[in-house]
């Protein structure tokens, strides 16, 4: 089979992916073998590329928006038929014993494994995956459009629970790309006020297409206190932008699994009268399958561009370099 790998880390215009072919994965016990429709383009895989997170195994194919159609089973494996389509996501394996993974936290376990990190992910023609950790997909959604869902989805998703948005309340969302704009749109749906701060104008287009009731420059101060916000661009320095725009009692959540350096904070200045800075690790397999649920019940509009499975590395640039709105998707058709 056909499949990208990370040659070696390095900044993406230095080519840091490379195709080459492989032998096609076999499903061990428990497992099934996806043969891979399409894959989205995560930053995730970006800071994987350039080294942001330090490789774990060689040679590592990237990818986990992946989704496909079951071609084999493994022993054991009866969760699925062959033919069904399903997603691959990023969280790939857990402990199951550990007091995180006990308690309904599984996203915090002490020994997970990552598609595209630990194992092999979906820039390839195939992928397998413990059926366990895979989704059954919604039927509301094309290939192209399932896969940012499968990532950029959940842990926006994530991301908005953990930022404690009350009802009805005023939401700023820092960054707008693949993931942002599918929480933009769940929170209006449920009834919330987004503002978005982006410094992108094509960015800011789209946000206002998808009904945000403002949207400025990064830098800016949205037009009224902040309830709660989200901060989606792995840039430290919109901590305290972004903390200064919250009224009393407003939380923000930080979604990225990266981001760059974060500037000494004022107590008084940020973090006063109650003001709270979270961040996002991972989800858990129930936050999958919510986000799944509320996608086709709150009528997600996805925004992807597809590209050839021969371009897989130059969608990973056109995110690096903000050249798009919305997601990138791989498709191998």
């Amino acid at each position: 089979m056909r499949a990208w790998v990370v040659d070696r880390p390095a900044p993406i215009d230095d080519g840091p992916l490379r195709l080459v072919q492989r032998d096609d994965p076999m499903p061990g016990p428990g497992q099934v073998r996806v043969r891979v429709r399409t894959c989205g383009v995560c930053r995730t895989d970006l800071h994987l590329a350039e080294g942001d997170l330090a490789p774990r195994r060689p040679q590592v194919t990237p990818g986990h928006e992946v989704v496909g159609e079951v071609d084999a089973l493994g022993a054991g494996a009866d969760r699925f038929r062959v033919g069904d389509r399903i997603g691959i996501a990023w969280l790939r394996h857990t402990c199951g014993t550990c007091r995180f993974c006990r308690s309904g936290r599984e996203n915090l376990c002490v020994g997970p494994l990552f598609t595209g990190w630990d194992e092999d992910g979906g820039y390839a023609e195939y992928a397998v995956v413990d059926e366990r950790y895979a989704y059954s997909l919604p039927d509301d959604f094309s290939d192209v459009e399932a896969a940012p869902l499968l990532c950029s989805g959940i842990i926006g998703y994530r991301a908005l629970r953990r930022s404690n948005l009350p009802r009805f309340g005023r939401l700023g969302i820092y960054g707008f790309g693949a993931s942002a704009h599918l929480a933009a749109q769940i929170a209006i749906r449920e009834g919330a006020t987004v503002h978005v701060l982006t410094r992108s104008d094509e960015a800011r287009k789209l946000a206002l297409d998808l009904g945000v009731a403002s949207a400025r420059d990064a830098a800016d101060r949205p037009p009224e206190p902040l309830d709660a916000a989200i901060l989606f661009a792995p840039v430290g320095t919109l901590v305290p932008t972004a903390l200064e725009a919250l009224d009393r009692g407003g939380t923000l959540a930080i979604a990225g699994i990266h981001l760059t350096d974060i500037p000494t904070l004022s107590y008084e200045k940020h973090l006063f009268e109650e003001r709270a800075l979270t961040s996002v690790t991972a989800n858990t397999r129930a936050d999958g399958e919510e986000l799944l649920l509320a996608a086709t019940r709150l009528r997600l509009e996805v925004r992807a561009t597809p590209y050839p499975m021969e371009h897989a590395d130059r969608a990973l640039s056109d995110v690096a370099h903000d050249r798009l709105t919305g997601a990138a998707v791989i498709s191998m058709t």
